[in-house]
């Protein structure tokens, strides 16, 4: 592959993931939420509900400042604390239904395009797409976790 056409295709892949990004910014902004507590209510509506524990996890927040985060969503009225059925010493974090309603309100422009997108694929053509979306989410996962660890190594340093 020439260097030129590498280079396209780099700046087409970091366009695309810079709107992805910003969009995510829009849609918490217009939710009322900070893009930490957006991400997180996804993160906790996607699990059908997470314990503190599995959200710190997932946002790579301290354990306090994921109790202070869940504090701010339930006190908002997008979440709620219930006891775990299955150990009632522990706290499940799950969204609240009516509160859901009104993120899916913010974000149904955009899925409403992005299917007009998908769309002009064809079947096969959305199942290497879909693909890419599967594999790509743990990798963006992952490579957060490297730069969050990188950037603790140079606070501790």
């Amino acid at each position: 592959m020439a260097t030129e056409e590498r280079d396209d295709r780099r700046a087409v892949f970091r366009d695309y993931v810079d709107a992805v990004g910003l969009h995510g910014m829009a849609g918490a902004e217009a939710a009322g939420l900070h893009a930490s507590e957006w991400y997180a209510l996804s993160r906790i509506t996607l699990a059908g509900g997470l314990t503190s524990g599995e959200l710190a996890s997932a946002t790579g927040l301290t354990t306090g400042a994921t109790t202070r985060l869940i504090d701010r969503l339930e006190r908002a009225g997008h979440v709620r604390r219930t006891a775990d059925p299955a150990d009632r010493r522990k706290v499940v974090v799950e969204a609240v239904p009516d509160a859901l309603a009104q993120v899916e309100a913010v974000v149904a422009p955009a899925r409403r395009r992005i299917a007009e997108v998908l769309a002009g694929y064809t079947p096969e053509q959305q199942v290497v797409l879909f693909d890419y979306f599967t594999r790509a989410a743990p990798a963006f996962r992952a490579a957060t976790e490297e730069i969050r660890a990188v950037r603790q190594q140079r606070k501790d340093s």
